[in-house]
């Protein structure tokens, strides 16, 4: 019998990447579906064997507006642009809520998943990626609960609420931004997961949760918005209550450092990612 054996075979090479520049966002596309089922274990891992469910989504924010309003609002008297106070706090607590979250999931994604890490290749951009991706569903399950508290207190949404998507992508890619410098860091110094919580709890004085972006001094506002948040937070009370016309100056601002943290962000979680699996 006359036959051929064709041994010729592809060959795959996978090295470190070379360079700053070197992102190859194609073939995190290529992976795309390691994407939703590291989203979806998450989900599940997240809501399995509780006795609440998807209502620990909205009982955390849920009880910080309600301590705010007591000190904020009844004992403080902070304004809070015309708005029920209840609503203008719920309205900032959703956005940051998921920033929080989403920081403190993808800060800690390399060391939660080292055993893949160590074990088999993919592209690790997967992971930060997926880590803020996740609390997108609490985010949604909280947006519930504001329309609800809205029409209780007679605002009618308006067609602002288009552009929600809009903070909501600006809030995810705020949040993997930061998530993309701390995730590397934190597998090489371990220290930085304690530091994360710390950092979270100033950022959330330094954003405009309980008080109004027209209390910052005129003068000052324009350094003010060089956090990010400003501009994701004002975004939301905007698209979802439409009360005022937001200051776009400091929402462009905002959007401005948000792509430069993410574009220097890439670079250092590209840069680093060759020795992820040797110290994990």
């Amino acid at each position: 019998m006359n036959g051929r054996i064709n041994t010729d075979l592809a060959v795959i090479r996978i090295q470190p990447s070379r360079g700053w520049i070197s992102l190859d966002l194609r073939e995190l596309w290529a992976y795309r579906e390691l994407l939703y089922f590291l989203v979806w274990r998450d989900v599940k891992v997240r809501y399995k064997q509780t006795v609440l469910g998807v209502a620990w989504s909205v009982i955390q924010p849920l009880i910080t507006m309600i301590i705010f309003t007591v000190i904020f609002s009844y004992f403080g008297r902070f304004p809070s642009d015309g708005l029920p106070y209840p609503v203008f706090a719920y309205s900032g607590l959703i956005p940051w809520s998921y920033f929080s979250s989403a920081i403190t999931r993808s800060g800690n994604s390399l060391l939660g998943d080292a055993n893949l890490l160590q074990k088999v290749y993919f592209p690790r951009l997967t992971l930060p990626l997926s880590a803020v991706t996740t609390p997108l569903v609490d985010c949604l399950f909280s947006l519930l609960l504001l329309f609800s508290m809205a029409f209780w207190f007679g605002i009618t949404p308006t067609w602002n609420l288009l552009y929600l998507p809009l903070f909501l992508g600006l809030a995810l890619l705020t949040a993997l931004s930061v998530g993309l410098w701390l995730a590397p860091l934190n597998i090489r110094y371990r220290d930085i997961g304690y530091t994360i919580p710390f950092l979270t709890q100033v950022w959330m004085y330094a954003s405009p949760l309980v008080y109004p972006v027209s209390m910052i001094p005129e003068k000052w506002r324009l350094l003010y918005s060089l956090n990010p948040m400003v501009g994701v937070i004002e975004g939301f009370r905007w698209a979802l209550l439409g009360h005022k016309r937001p200051a776009f100056d400091i929402m462009t601002v905002s959007g401005i450092v948000v792509i430069i943290l993410l574009w220097g962000g890439a670079l250092f979680f590209r840069r680093m990612e060759r020795t992820f699996a040797d110290v994990a």
